[in-house]
């Protein structure tokens, strides 16, 4: 498992995030498959995710045993 990036998550939000393909890169498939489902929450999952994403990023890493 590789440490996560935000620009990634961003670039990713930004071009598939309806699909919900940031939420895939950041491991949860749960959100994801909704995602897939619902067009990122009827929208309103992605502005959410345009202000939370920083912090997703930097909780998978913590998780995940890599240092800020």
């Amino acid at each position: 498992m590789n440490k996560k990036e935000v620009w990634v998550a961003y670039l990713l939000w930004f071009f598939l995030g309806a699909l919900g393909v940031h939420k895939f890169y950041l491991q949860k498939m749960g959100m994801g498959i909704l995602y897939i489902f619902t067009g990122g929450i009827f929208l309103i999952g992605l502005i959410v995710d345009l202000f939370t994403i920083p912090g997703q990023v930097r909780q998978f890493n913590q998780d995940n045993g890599f240092a800020m």
